[in-house]
């Protein structure tokens, strides 16, 4: 009796749940599954006309990290100006991603009808050559967590 006693009691003092490391965890959890999976592959200048913005060269960021939008993300045009965090989870060849390269890409195009084609018909996002060399040393294509932002 004594033991079955103490038993409850070491339980109920072992699983104490502070209110805010519950919280903390959910959050934590929810940003870890609210990422989606696709596929990319990388696109070569000339960059324009693109299906968003034609001619203008200040659809660009500075920084050249955009790429073309899939039809699973197309969404009839309103991709245009959106950014995605992305990183390289995997591809057929190992050890192409680059481990810790998280990026942020601006949809400039519609893969589909961008003037430039990519290496891989049919992927998530067609990323522009510098966002691709940044994530993964393979020309081919990746698999990829991508998370709107």
């Amino acid at each position: 009796m004594y033991c079955d006693n103490m038993l409850k009691l070491n339980i109920k003092l072992q699983h104490p749940i502070n209110p805010w490391l519950y919280i903390f965890l959910t959050l934590v959890l929810f940003e870890l599954v609210c990422c989606e999976v696709g596929t990319a592959s990388m696109y070569n200048p000339p960059y324009t006309p693109s299906a968003c913005y034609g001619n203008d060269a200040s659809q660009f960021p500075s920084s050249n990290l955009f790429a073309a939008a899939g039809e699973g993300i197309w969404d009839n045009g309103a991709a245009c100006g959106r950014q995605y965090l992305v990183r390289c989870i995997s591809a057929a060849i190992p050890r192409t991603c680059i481990p810790g390269q998280t990026i942020q890409v601006r949809i400039v195009d519609r893969a589909q009808t961008s003037v430039s084609r990519s290496t891989r018909a049919g992927t998530t996002m067609v990323l522009s050559d510098t966002a691709f060399g940044t994530i993964a040393n393979q020309i081919e294509s990746i698999n990829i967590e991508f998370q709107q932002v």
